[in-house]
């Protein structure tokens, strides 16, 4: 699949199906090969056109070597106190990215889906250009207010942890990642997880980029009035049992969009297990009136 520009960087991107236009935008540390195959499968089959990407600094978008993040403890101790934050990026520079790809394929409006950071820039790109967003659906994730920021102590941990030196050991991160945020019981085989975790590992692993995509998610601020003033069809998503963004940050989103929908996944974590894509999938097309 090919490489285009977009807002100045070189985006890779994947096509699936024909129909109307989804762009999905994937979270933090994580490329467009995280999107679980079967719900990508199960979009296309209701009559989307499928547009998966790799955010910047990740895989194979173009990434920002050079450019320093602030440490984690300064980075959330000035968030906390309400202090800026001087980051390489934003949220919102993310978000143009999204509407970059689509003005370069010729896409005038798309529904967005977005999973955790993905979610947080899928609310970005509808505050910033709602005449580009057909539906929004955000799953497992928050509206940047400072309380939603609080997670079980393990999950952050678990995500926070040591850097792969291999492949091999990349494998084993992701496993134990997943064990750890991923929905109980639910999930896939220690191989898939070992497999997709060295795949992204030989793709396209950057740990300078996952403290640069950190410090846009933390620098970015509230996005409770933007989201306010939404008139876009918007479906939250959440899992009863995410330790890594917890229930209450995808009930305060869909409290603040008006109209919007919440659906609570019972025995959710903060994944997307194949037992839960027909009810994501069905929801998601219903919203767009498919």
């Amino acid at each position: 699949m090919p490489t285009i520009s977009a807002n100045g960087i070189d985006v890779f991107y994947e096509t699936h199906g024909a129909g109307e236009p989804l762009l999905l935008v994937m979270g933090i540390n994580a490329q467009l090969i995280h999107w679980p195959p079967e719900l990508v499968g199960r979009l296309v089959d209701v009559g989307f056109q499928v547009i998966a990407f790799d955010n910047r600094d990740m895989g194979k978008t173009t990434w920002f070597e050079g450019k320093r993040a602030p440490s984690t403890r300064s980075l959330f101790s000035r968030r906390m106190l309400g202090l800026p934050v001087t980051t390489p990026y934003t949220l919102s520079d993310m978000a143009n990215d999204g509407l970059g790809l689509l003005t370069a394929l010729g896409i005038d409006s798309a529904h967005v889906v977005g999973a955790s950071m993905g979610g947080m820039i899928a609310q970005q790109m509808a505050i910033q250009a709602p005449e580009r967003v057909r539906t929004l659906t955000s799953i497992m994730s928050h509206t940047g207010e400072r309380r939603h920021f609080a997670a079980d102590p393990r999950a952050l941990s678990a995500l926070m942890g040591s850097t792969p030196d291999n492949a091999e050991d990349a494998g084993e991160r992701v496993l134990q990642l997943m064990r750890t945020i991923g929905s109980p019981g639910l999930g896939r085989t220690d191989d898939d997880y070992r497999l997709l975790g060295s795949t992204a590992y030989t793709r396209g692993f950057n740990p300078p980029g996952f403290k640069r995509q950190l410090a846009a998610i933390v620098s970015s601020g509230s996005r409770d009035a933007g989201l306010s003033r939404l008139e876009i069809p918007t479906l939250v998503i959440h899992g009863t049992v995410d330790p890594l963004v917890l229930p209450a940050g995808g009930k305060h989103t869909a409290a603040i969009v008006p109209g919007a929908k919440l659906m609570l996944l019972e025995g959710m974590g903060h994944d997307l297990p194949v037992q839960k894509h027909a009810e994501i999938v069905a929801a998601v097309q219903e919203l767009a009136g498919l």
